[in-house]
């Protein structure tokens, strides 16, 4: 987690500065990203450990190589965020320490892929919800 006031681009390089080995052990390694990581020193920093950052471009600017990937993957990103906040009430998980939220996320997430298990299994129509299990 980082202070809201820091510039992304600074939070990411910084996770890359601390963790060295991150990029190492995974050649090749690409991030996803929104625009709000457009920086030209961010783009020779990542370079200088193999990473690749996938991002829009801006109108105005030539489409970068794999962009055209990334509405696909951002309607699968923001779906599983919205259930992450509304069905399992992620934003209000009561936590005080990260091993506590870590506890939290960890319980809702298996709560969650027991109930599509579930409802697969005995052939529901609708196999992402906890409603029927809200009582």
């Amino acid at each position: 987690m980082a202070n809201p006031k820091v510039d992304e681009c600074e939070v990411l390089a910084a996770l890359i500065e601390t963790e060295p080995d991150f990029a190492r052990e995974r050649p090749g390694l690409l991030i996803l990203a929104d625009k709000g990581y457009v920086s030209v020193e961010l783009d020779r920093f990542l370079d200088q450990y193999g990473i690749q950052l996938l991002r829009p471009s801006y109108r105005t600017s030539a489409p970068r190589p794999g962009e055209h990937l990334l509405q696909s993957v951002r309607q699968l990103i923001e779906s599983v965020n919205d259930t992450l906040k509304g069905q399992l009430g992620l934003e209000q998980h009561g936590g005080r320490t990260i091993e506590g939220v870590g506890t939290r996320v960890g319980q809702r997430l298996l709560t969650m892929t027991c109930a599509i298990w579930h409802n697969r299994t005995t052939g529901q129509p609708v196999t992402r919800s906890l409603i029927a299990y809200g009582h």
